[in-house]
């Protein structure tokens, strides 16, 4: 059985650094592990790798391997949640008993993609990725965005009471509604997630203990700010956050994820603009929109300081 982690507070999806050649930089990536963490102070509390924002679609299984292997020696004691999810169960089964032979604190598995399963097919493909890997903690990721299957509350409740070692889930529905209903309904023992970051202030509010970032891969002190301020009820201080957050967050999803996070490690020295396809690179109107956000926090930090 693995030890019980802690998944409240910040988690980060990491994205994956490639060289101007397309090869995983494992040197940026373990850069960029060591930014978010901000040497424990002031960075995330716990790493996601290999998830959306890492195209895990696009590495083959060494690098998987070498990714996982790299952000648990760099974790410094941090919990390490590996995303292991696919749209065949095989597949998903397989790559959660490797993550949890690697040391994963937890799997990260997204509903199945493209297939539609209905919702006995939901509870019958995360049941046998749990067999996979006894013990193993498991977050339920839910973007139906992206997947094509909305893992509804309902659904969510029977996947709590069938599957016991699913701790969370990763609400990215976008339907504040639903959201609310599953905090409503948050079983003890389980965590709701906000997945999305102009999400993590409302769903803090109906039931979310913690957010799953992108926008912390570049500033983590400011949105473990946010999250810290929210989950206290500072309602003021967590407002000035999301508002100084937003248009960061805006410019990051102005083209598909991670492509303009990719534009703005690179503006921070923390990795190259290079994406797998079929994503390529931002355009240049993306590229300048992050820069004059990005600009603008450090501007309001500068001022911050000399108060």
């Amino acid at each position: 059985m693995n030890d019980p982690v802690d998944l409240s507070g910040l988690g980060v999806a990491l994205a994956t650094p490639f060289t101007a050649d397309g090869a995983v930089d494992l040197p940026a990536f373990r850069g960029l592990v060591r930014h978010v963490l901000q040497g424990g102070q002031g960075g995330v509390d716990w790493l996601v790798v290999l998830g959306t924002t890492g195209e895990s679609a696009t590495l083959e299984e060494a690098e998987r391997d070498a990714l996982v292997t790299a952000c648990l020696e760099e974790a410094a004691g941090h919990p390490v949640v590996v995303g292991t999810g696919s749209n065949s169960t095989k597949k998903a089964a397989a790559w959660t008993r490797r993550a949890q032979q690697l040391g994963a604190s937890a799997a990260l598995v997204v509903t199945p993609y493209y297939v539609k399963p209905t919702p006995n097919g939901l509870l019958a493909h995360y049941g046998a990725v749990a067999d996979a890997a006894p013990g193993l903690p498991l977050v339920a990721y839910n973007v139906p965005g992206r997947t094509g299957v909305n893992l509804t509350a309902a659904t969510l409740a029977r996947l709590w009471e069938a599957v016991p070692t699913v701790l969370a889930v990763k609400e990215s529905s976008g339907n504040l509604t639903q959201i609310g209903d599953i905090g409503r309904a948050l079983p003890a023992g389980r965590l709701l997630l906000a997945g999305d970051d102009g999400l993590a202030l409302p769903s803090i509010a109906v039931g979310a203990e913690g957010l799953v970032s992108v926008v912390a891969n570049l500033l983590p002190a400011e949105t473990k700010a946010l999250v810290a301020a929210a989950r206290k009820g500072d309602l003021p201080e967590a407002q000035r956050l999301h508002q100084l957050l937003l248009p960061v967050i805006d410019a990051l999803f102005a083209e598909s994820s991670p492509i303009p996070l990719k534009a703005g490690l690179e503006l921070l020295g923390l990795g190259g603009p290079t994406l797998r396809l079929p994503l390529v690179p931002a355009e240049p109107a993306t590229v300048a929109r992050l820069r004059e956000a990005l600009d603008a926090v450090r501007d309001a930090a500068f001022e911050g300081a000399r108060r």
